[in-house]
């Protein structure tokens, strides 16, 4: 079953941020006018660095930029090369940083503790790596099967939390692209790592995921809820594609529909984009469009009369095409070659914008948005 990856239309919309009006959230599922936010994991708050900037976790430490900082200060603060800690994060040791911003350390330093001005002593660590003997001390020796055992007073305070995934920025991708691909908040996102107001991010930056605020509400006829305190997430490689839904073919066969002509769509809001049979159809989080076959090179033309509002890539640089029509619509048009228009330009109802991309098999990806909210286009095409 052809698929395009859930992330595929991220970058695209992310290009529309420069035609709205500021103070939007452009995650693609958290529409700013919905305050529910039901798709978006909650986040909670990024931990309180030491007096350093340190944070520190099992499998690595990460340090947090004061204003005014340089890559330099930073290293000198935290006893570590100044030309290691330039080369780890992929920045200039003289570029100023902003204040909150993260950098990943190459190196171990010494842990938080009293004397960094941390009120914990050591990494943070989810209760299940921590020692019980490390904390019990010999209590637990003289602790019979059935007794409870507290920590030893005067005992260390140690810090407990969940790991964050790090995440290693690739080419191509975007804020909006990785907190799309690990359903976290942009705002999260960017209050987690210090971004900037652009939400710029850089080729070989380290970024921290954010962290679920609380396990999320199990549903009324859930089985299972999701255990605490589960082991970190192995992070989705960037550089691969993510996996293709394995639907059955069964699915397929009932989604597919007769060739569609002109003379169906001529009454319908819109009209279809390309001739071709419908291979997968729209299923809200799971494909926020659909797919019709055509063959490569085949004309893909605007379902509607518009304004071109965008001409972007996705992480694998396959061009991506948004129209921005009336009544708050949007259209967008990916896994295309050939874009035939400019930004900004007025196109009409039927007008050709692009060719559908080689591929075994070729197929258009098509996706109707009211705002940035994906909405099932078969009722604007029938």
């Amino acid at each position: 079953m052809p698929s395009l990856r859930p992330l595929l239309t991220a970058t695209a919309l992310v290009a529309l941020a420069g035609c709205q009006t500021t103070g939007l959230d452009f995650d693609l599922r958290n529409n700013a006018a919905d305050t529910t936010a039901a798709v978006i994991r909650q986040s909670a708050p990024r931990p309180e660095p030491d007096d350093r900037g340190v944070i520190s976790y099992p499998n690595y430490q990460v340090v947090v930029a004061r204003r005014g900082d340089t890559v330099a200060d930073v290293a000198a603060r935290v006893g570590l090369s100044p030309e290691a800690l330039s080369r780890h994060n992929g920045i200039a040791q003289n570029v100023a940083l902003r204040s909150g911003e993260i950098l990943a350390l190459p190196a171990r330093v010494a842990e938080p503790s009293p004397a960094t001005g941390s009120p914990t002593t050591g990494p943070i660590r989810s209760p299940e790596q921590i020692d019980i003997t490390t904390i019990a001390g010999d209590a637990i020796e003289r602790a019979g099967p059935q007794t409870t055992v507290t920590p030893r007073a005067g005992g260390p305070k140690l810090a407990l939390g969940e790991e964050p995934i790090q995440h290693k920025v690739e080419r191509g991708e975007t804020a909006y692209s990785i907190a799309r691909l690990y359903n976290v908040s942009v705002r999260s996102l960017a209050e987690w790592n210090g971004l900037g107001p652009d939400l710029g991010v850089r080729e070989g930056q380290y970024l921290l995921i954010p962290v679920a605020a609380s396990a999320p509400p199990a549903a009324t006829n859930a089985t299972t809820a999701p255990g605490a305190g589960s082991p970190t997430p192995t992070p989705p490689s960037a550089a691969k594609p993510l996996p293709r839904d394995s639907a059955p073919a069964a699915e397929s066969a009932a989604l597919a529909s007769p060739e569609l002509g002109e003379d169906k769509s001529s009454q319908a809001r819109m009209s279809f984009p390309v001739k071709g049979k419908i291979i997968r159809g729209y299923e809200r989080k799971k494909n926020d469009g659909i797919d019709i076959a055509a063959g490569a090179g085949s004309a893909v033309v605007a379902a509607d009369g518009g304004t071109v509002a965008a001409i972007t890539r996705d992480t694998e640089q396959v061009p991506i095409l948004v129209l921005r029509h009336a009544d708050n619509l949007l259209t967008v048009y990916a896994n295309i070659d050939a874009i035939k228009v400019k930004k900004g330009e007025k196109v009409k109802r039927g007008q050709q914008v692009a060719v559908v991309r080689p591929g075994d098999p070729a197929f258009l990806h098509f996706e109707v948005r009211r705002g940035f909210e994906s909405i099932d286009p078969m009722p604007f095409l029938e």
